[in-house]
């Protein structure tokens, strides 16, 4: 639910921090327009003369060279609060106040928001580059695209002659304000969302360089157990602090190590692939939205309201309409958040830690004879956590009532025979049948086992309290 960059799709920055010295100097940085910066960095590095084809390559290269540092996180990742350096023995020239040439800016005026990429992948390619007479290197010659350029090739060719024949251009890049790449809140054991499926992503794969990190699986944006383990695993590998949580320091490190194990800041990167990237929630909830994340945050609100009377009462389900649009400005104005109704990630983690706070602050014996709460985050298969425990203890209930759904063993382990269960209560109530257990699910069970409990479902024809409708909230 975060829509600040981060290692997911590219972007073009609308600025970009130059620090001007070598990264560990005490230098003085310059923040300025993308643009700006790429005219700078080519007006300083390549001739006014030179043939247009040879021009437009190098400045691909310069324009590609700076977005792989930005998209791989290079110097924040290691500390530093600044995009790129003028050190050009590791990065581009950049001259304050250096006058533009004019045939140079009107190209960049025309390809700033594109960049080179290996076919097949996503990133920004890291395309080095030297002027091939006094400094030679593995790259491109910016000298040699002259040459090139004087046999007649086109820029693409001249990047293929030098990065290989599987180099592409992406153009129309989107332009977006370039904010702190980390999510802004810690992840932790139950939060959800994309960034905790950036860090199981990221995580496995620095796991085939490091076994000793457990594999997570699934892939699934959710922060159970098997990502905790993979966390702290990786924090003592790496000398952090082993809490089994994703603050700025280990998110950080996190991207450095992932970015060094595919080599992504090397010509013979290993490239991020498009499922690398993929998106698995929603990045932020507001009117009109529906599902799953509607549903749970709708409930949360709910049990928040029950302890405020400033935040309204809302239908659960799943429609993000205007009165959920009220009840999420009322919770924002009475945590000092700003009141647009929209909710982002900061949001979500304030309503989020309200409802846990909640839960874990009410004496044991307060659910005593009556259904536990929704824990906060989905139950699945492989997790063992006192949950498991209360909604087998539910499921079991519900079938002797009904008897084509299995009875788990209560174990507290959430085994097949309880995903199993889970799948034909789902199929059975109008629920996608995914297996997983999130707060629709998790109310529709007790429901059930609330009517049975009580005395009032007498045989397997009646349905739980409350309208359910098969929109994917599992």
């Amino acid at each position: 639910m975060n829509d600040a960059p981060s290692l997911n799709l590219p972007y073009i920055p609308e600025k970009i921090t130059v620090h001007l010295g070598s990264p560990s100097e005490d230098a003085e940085n310059v923040t300025v327009d993308f643009p700006a910066y790429i005219k700078n960095a080519a007006s300083s590095e390549i001739y006014p003369t030179w043939p247009e084809s040879a021009l437009r390559a190098n400045i691909y290269a310069i324009i590609s060279f700076a977005l792989n540092r930005i998209y791989t996180q290079y110097y924040p990742s290691r500390g530093y609060d600044f995009n790129i350096t003028n050190d050009t023995s590791i990065d581009q020239s950049f001259v304050p106040g250096r006058d533009i040439f004019e045939n140079i800016g009107e190209i960049v005026d025309e390809i700033f928001n594109s960049y080179v990429r290996r076919m097949g992948t996503v990133e920004p390619y890291f395309t080095q580059y030297c002027n091939g007479t006094t400094v030679t290197c593995d790259g491109l010659s910016q000298w040699g695209t002259v040459t090139l350029a004087n046999e007649g090739k086109n820029s693409v060719e001249i990047l293929r002659y030098y990065y290989g024949d599987d180099i592409e251009i992406v153009s129309d890049v989107p332009v977006t304000g370039l904010d702190d790449p980390s999510p802004g809140v810690v992840l932790r054991f139950g939060s959800t969302g994309n960034e905790v499926t950036q860090i199981q992503v990221r995580l496995n794969r620095i796991s085939k360089n490091y076994p000793a990190i457990p594999k997570i699986s699934p892939v699934d944006g959710i922060f159970a157990e098997e990502t905790e383990a993979a966390v702290r695993a990786f924090q003592s590998i790496f000398n952090l602090t082993v809490d089994g949580l994703v603050g700025n320091a280990t998110w950080y490190a996190i991207q450095r190590v992932y970015a060094a194990v595919k080599r992504l800041n090397d010509l013979a990167s290993e490239g991020i692939s498009p499922d690398e990237v993929t998106n698995l929630f929603v990045q932020t909830l507001s009117e009109g939205n529906r599902g799953r994340g509607v549903y749970e945050l709708q409930y949360f609100l709910n049990f928040i309201a029950n302890y405020n009377e400033s935040i309204p009462y809302i239908e659960v389900d799943g429609i993000f309409g205007p009165r959920t649009r009220e009840a999420v400005e009322s919770f924002q104005r009475l945590y000092g958040l700003p009141d647009n109704g929209v909710v982002d990630i900061e949001t979500w983690d304030a309503i989020y830690r309200a409802y846990r706070g909640l839960i874990e602050s009410l004496p044991p014996d307060y659910f005593s004879g009556i259904t536990q709460p929704y824990p906060g985050y989905p139950l699945r298969i492989g997790m063992q956590v006192e949950p498991v425990r209360y909604l087998q203890e539910y499921l079991r209930l519900i079938s002797t009532v009904y008897p084509d759904i299995p009875a788990p063993t209560v174990s507290g382990i959430f085994d097949t025979t309880t995903r199993d269960a889970v799948e034909d209560f789902q199929l059975r109530f109008g629920l996608d049948p995914t297996g997983v257990v999130s707060s629709a699910t998790w109310n529709a069970i007790a429901a059930v086992y609330r009517d049975i409990y009580d005395g009032n479902m007498a045989s397997g024809t009646q349905s739980p309290g409350g309208e359910l409708s098969n929109d994917g909230r599992g």
